[in-house]
């Protein structure tokens, strides 16, 4: 995951593209990729395959686009919330919001991402990984910078990776059709963060 952190505007895709990289998802999600044939994607996207080749390239390109595209969407609001955002807490508070609306529009992404990353060829699953790292990051400055002005305490890299995996493993879990919205799991999510990493002054 080393590498030089990037700011990589998601790029802009098409209705179609979007069209067939959900429903491909949506697949990929419940059967494996190594199980859905290109044949199969054209027909719930209710293209031919000379259609469908014209919007993704390839199957892997396909595999690519999908775990990408929701990584640089939420990179691209971090930083956004790192720019606007200067007190530890409200940061910690805006990117839970952040993730946990991104996994609960993107859950059959995450889950892609998850079981499917070995899929890709060396070259792009650095690239999807590297995206993970400039996430995390994120993290690792807002808590860095808090500690600097006393807001929170020393967390060391570990601890990050720690408290990141309950975000990146609650698609797992977190039922995004029961009654707890995406706002309500953020809140209790940054709760759980920001007991973690308390001076214990408060």
């Amino acid at each position: 995951m080393a590498g030089a952190e990037t700011h990589a505007m998601p790029p802009k895709i098409s209705k179609t593209k979007r069209e067939i990289m959900d429903r491909a998802a949506d697949l990929f999600a419940r059967k494996g990729y190594g199980s859905v044939g290109i044949s199969e994607v054209g027909e719930v996207a209710g293209l031919g395959k000379g259609a469908l080749y014209y919007h993704i390239g390839s199957k892997e390109e396909l595999l690519y686009s999908i775990m990408t595209e929701y990584m640089m969407q939420l990179n691209a609001s971090a930083n956004h919330i790192l720019e606007r955002v200067a007190d530890t807490r409200e940061r910690i508070v805006a990117l839970s919001e952040s993730f946990t609306e991104t996994m609960f529009h993107s859950r059959a992404a995450m889950t892609v991402c998850y079981r499917e990353v070995h899929s890709l060829g060396i070259e792009t699953r650095d690239s999807v990984l590297q995206l993970h790292s400039d996430y995390q990051r994120v993290w690792e400055r807002t808590l860095a910078e808090g500690a600097e002005r006393g807001e929170c305490r020393v967390v060391s890299r570990l601890e990050t990776k720690a408290l990141l995996g309950m975000y990146f493993y609650s698609f797992l879990w977190v039922k995004t059709n029961g009654p707890a919205t995406s706002k309500d799991i953020a809140r209790d999510f940054a709760n759980i963060v920001l007991a973690a990493v308390s001076t214990g002054k408060e």
